[in-house]
C-alpha cells in the first residue's frame, strides 16, 4: 500500500528524496482574486465571517503545526505560538488585516490547534448580552471553548468544556443558542459523536444530551457506524438537524427532528437515539459524508409548468483523504429530500481530472466541503466547493438535477506552500500544490477560501460574466 505524508516547504529538501515539483501559478474562470493573507503560514481549516457593528470580521480555525514548524512566530504578540484561531478585519477585502491570533492546543496536524470556529452575535442568543459577540471553537482534541470577541483584537475566554479525546466540526445556532459539538467521550465506541449544549448564555454552557447512531453508544455491540463529521441545523424555525457521518467511506446522512432531539429521553439507548430520527441515508462503501448542507425551498425553473416545481435538496460533500488519487473519487452529491423519509440521489459533481492533470499535480484531489452560509446572495443559486488541488469551484444548483460549474479559482502556490509526499518504490516523491480546504461566503458576495498546505487565505468574487451566468445582479 502507498504510504502518504506531508512535508513542510522549509524542510522539503531534507525530508523528501529528489526535487520538489515546481510551483503553480493561479488559474481561474469567472472567479477572481480580490485579496489574500498568508495567515503566518499556518495550516487552515474553517473560515467563519461575521458583521460586527459594520466591520466584517473573519475567524479562521487552524490545524496544529507541522513537525518542521510546530510553533510558528506571531509578530503581533512578539512570540512563537501554537496554531489556534486567526482573527482578521476584512471590511476592505482587498486589504485583509490580522487583528489577533489566539493560540490553540499543542500538537501536530489534527492533534493540535483549534481547527473549528463559529461566531454568534449576542443579540440573537436568548440569554446573552445583545451588545456582544461570541466565538465557539475547538481546543485541539481535548476541549471546546467559548470566547467573548466583542473586541476582536482582544478576545476573552469565558468557558471551557474539557475532558475530551476528540473534537471536530461544531455547529452553533445563532437564533436558538443550541450547539452541536463534535466530541470524543470515554466509553463511546466511536472517535467522534455529538454533545448537545445550550449556549444561549455563552458564559454558562448547559449540557443537554449526548447523541449518536445506534451502535456507537456505550455498551452496544457489533461494528459501530462511521464517526460523526459534523451537523448543520435549521434552528427553531426549521426544526431539522442534518448530520454527516464518515468522510471518504461508508457515509451516512441522518435527518433529525430538532425538538425531539432536545426534549426526548436522554439516556443513550438504541431506542432513544432513534427516536428523533426522521430519515437515514446509507451511502456506498466508497463514499463519505463530510458536509450535509440543506438547500430548502428551491424553485426549479425547469419544472415551472409542472405540478411540483419546489424541491428541498441536501448537498452532501465527501472528503478526499489520500494524496494523488490513491482512493475512490470523492465528490459532491445532491439528494432530493422533498419527501424527507425517502431521500434519493438525483445528481453529482466532480472536477474532470484531465482538465488539470490533478492526480499527478500533488496532494489531495477531490471535494472536501461546501460553504454553509444561508445568506440570500447565493442561497438556492450557487454553492462553492473546496476541491483541494482543484481550488474553489462555483456550482450552479438552480436545477439540482443538472448542476453545472460556472467558474473556478485555483490559487497560486507560494514559498509557504508545503509539499505533499507519497512513498514510491521506497522513496518519497514530493509535489507542491494548493490544498484549498474550506470555503465560506458573506452577505456581500465575497468568497473566503483557506488552504491546508499553509498557503493562507484567498478572498474571491464572481466576475461580471460569472454573476450573469448565475443570474445575480
Amino acid at each position: 500500500m502507498t504510504t502518504i505524508r506531508a512535508c513542510a516547504a522549509l524542510a522539503a529538501a531534507t525530508c523528501c528524496a529528489g526535487a520538489v515539483q515546481a510551483q503553480h501559478g493561479a488559474e481561474s474562470r469567472n472567479l477572481e482574486l480580490v485579496g489574500q493573507h498568508a495567515l503566518q503560514a499556518r495550516s487552515a481549516y474553517q473560515p467563519t465571517i461575521q458583521n460586527q457593528d459594520g466591520r466584517w470580521i473573519l475567524y479562521v480555525g487552524h490545524h496544529g503545526g507541522s513537525a518542521q514548524d510546530p510553533k510558528p512566530m506571531n509578530p503581533l504578540a512578539g512570540r512563537a505560538e501554537f496554531n489556534g484561531t486567526s482573527i482578521l478585519d476584512v471590511t476592505d477585502p482587498a486589504n485583509p488585516r490580522l487583528l489577533a491570533h489566539v493560540p490553540g492546543e499543542e500538537g501536530l496536524d489534527e492533534a493540535g490547534g483549534a481547527q473549528m470556529v463559529r461566531v454568534c452575535p449576542g443579540r440573537g442568543l436568548p440569554k446573552a448580552d445583545p451588545a456582544k459577540f461570541y466565538m465557539l471553537r475547538t481546543f485541539g482534541n481535548s476541549a471546546h471553548e467559548v470566547w467573548d470577541v466583542t473586541n476582536p483584537s482582544a478576545p476573552v475566554r469565558l468557558a471551557q468544556l474539557g475532558g475530551l479525546k476528540g473534537t471536530h466540526k461544531n455547529f452553533w445556532e445563532c437564533d436558538g443558542g443550541i450547539a452541536y459539538l463534535v466530541s470524543g467521550l470515554e466509553g463511546w465506541r466511536t472517535r467522534r459523536m455529538t454533545q448537545v449544549y445550550d449556549l444561549s448564555d455563552p458564559a454558562r454552557p448547559t449540557f443537554v444530551r449526548n447523541f449518536g447512531l445506534p451502535g456507537q453508544q456505550p455498551g452496544s455491540t457489533g461494528e459501530p457506524p462511521q464517526e460523526l463529521h459534523g451537523a448543520i441545523s435549521t434552528g427553531p424555525g426549521g426544526n431539522r438537524v442534518y448530520f454527516g457521518y464518515g468522510t471518504n467511506k461508508n457515509g451516512i446522512v441522518q435527518i433529525v427532528d430538532r425538538l425531539k432531539l432536545l426534549r426526548g429521553a436522554k439516556e443513550p439507548t438504541a431506542e432513544n437515539l432513534l427516536s428523533p430520527q426522521v430519515a437515514r441515508l446509507d451511502m456506498a462503501p466508497m463514499t463519505g459524508a463530510h458536509t450535509a448542507f440543506p438547500i430548502l425551498g428551491l424553485q426549479v425553473a425547469e419544472f415551472a409548468h409542472d405540478r411540483e416545481a419546489r424541491r428541498d435538496v441536501l448537498l452532501v460533500v465527501n472528503e478526499a483523504i489520500a494524496n494523488e488519487c490513491a482512493e475512490p473519487r470523492q465528490m459532491a452529491w445532491l439528494v432530493d429530500i422533498s419527501v424527507e423519509t425517502r431521500p434519493q440521489f438525483i445528481s453529482n459533481f466532480t472536477v474532470p481530472e484531465a482538465s488539470g492533470g490533478f492526480c499527478s499535480r500533488g496532494g489531495r484531489f477531490g471535494t472536501h466541503s461546501s460553504n454553509e452560509s444561508f445568506a440570500p446572495v447565493y442561497y438556492r443559486k450557487l454553492v462553492f466547493l473546496a476541491h483541494f488541488n482543484a481550488g474553489v469551484r462555483a456550482l450552479d444548483i438552480r436545477n439540482p438535477f443538472q448542476p453545472r460549474e460556472i467558474g473556478f479559482y485555483i490559487p497560486a502556490t507560494t514559498a509557504n506552500t508545503a509539499p505533499r509526499c507519497v512513498k514510491v518504490d521506497g522513496q518519497d516523491r514530493c509535489r507542491t500544490a494548493i490544498q484549498t480546504n474550506n470555503v465560506e461566503v458573506d452577505e456581500r458576495g465575497f468568497v473566503y477560501a483557506v488552504d491546508r498546505a499553509n498557503t493562507g487565505l484567498h478572498i474571491l468574487r464572481l466576475t461580471p460574466e460569472g454573476r450573469s451566468l448565475a443570474g445575480i445582479p
